[in-house]
């Protein structure tokens, strides 16, 4: 047995248009004077031109949109994860710090790069600095800039040691 039809409620009638919001005079002036009446809307929309012209698209993106119609439910998955992966992948970061570790030195020239050492190794004495370069490889300095970085490694290099920047 079917269960009773609910009785729906009465319809209610149309109501008048809310003229008695704008008064006697009808719609503001600034309505008035843009034209936002409904002859005009319909008018404005009536008169608009529709492109009917066909859209030519690159032989690439025909055969794109042929190659993906061509696809199974699982390729069409596994071609949604590879997007979501391609997207996740961050572009590579230049980097930012770096440190400078002199790996090698030049016997004829130990007395210079000592003295260099000595500038650019906050509070180190000549004879710390002496067994610095004497215990190669060392890190000279940590955490440099790019610019720090390529201007301490220069004026070791000119000092006749050999330098990495990591």
């Amino acid at each position: 047995m079917l269960p009773a039809a609910r009785a729906l409620p009465p319809r209610l009638p149309r109501r008048p248009p809310p003229a008695w919001r704008w008064g006697a005079a009808g719609p503001p002036a600034g309505l008035r004077a843009l034209g936002t009446g409904h002859a005009r809307r319909s008018e404005a929309l009536a008169g608009a031109p529709l492109d009917t012209a066909a859209k030519e698209y690159s032989p690439k993106v025909r055969q794109l949109v042929r190659d993906i119609a061509g696809l199974t439910l699982l390729e069409v998955a596994d071609l949604n994860a590879l997007l979501k992966e391609e997207e996740e992948v961050p572009l590579k970061k230049e980097k930012m710090h770096f440190t400078v570790r002199l790996t090698e030195l030049k016997p004829a020239d130990k007395v210079k790069l000592i003295k260099e050492v000595k500038n650019f190794v906050p509070g180190v004495n000549l004879v710390q600095a002496k067994k610095l370069v004497e215990s190669l490889p060392q890190e000279i300095k940590a955490n440099a800039s790019k610019e720090e970085a390529e201007k301490i490694k220069a004026a070791l290099e000119a000092a006749g040691g050999t330098v990495v920047l990591e």
